[in-house]
């Protein structure tokens, strides 16, 4: 079983920064392709970063260039740094596999204010 915990939202005023962390025990990430998901209320989750086993990172125009995805094998953890915050970025943010997926975690909240 899978346990899985995101940290490192808050609340930020628009163009400023935060770094989430994501570490998942029972799952190594460096062994699966990865990502960063956001679901905003009402919205279907979405894909926001994603990172391949060998490093390469990708992501959808929304975020590009604003967004980081990085990945911490000796400590089994994935990050997201978020610069330039947008108050349409607010949402609750969750980290999982793109291949067997583990159950979805609490995520962690992101509120971007105007």
């Amino acid at each position: 079983q899978v346990h899985v915990v995101e940290s490192g939202g808050g609340l930020v005023q628009a163009g400023g920064s935060l770094r989430l962390s994501c570490t998942a025990s029972g799952r190594d990430f460096r062994r699966y392709p990865s990502g960063w998901y956001r679901q905003a209320p009402g919205k279907l989750r979405e894909l926001v970063a994603a990172i391949t086993t060998g490093g390469s990172t990708d992501y959808p125009d929304s975020v590009k260039g604003r967004f980081t995805i990085s990945r911490d094998n000796a400590k089994n953890t994935l990050y997201l740094q978020m610069n330039a915050l947008k108050p349409e970025d607010t949402a609750v943010y969750y980290c999982n596999t793109r291949i067997v997926p583990f159950q979805w975690g609490q995520g962690t909240q992101v509120t971007v204010s105007s």
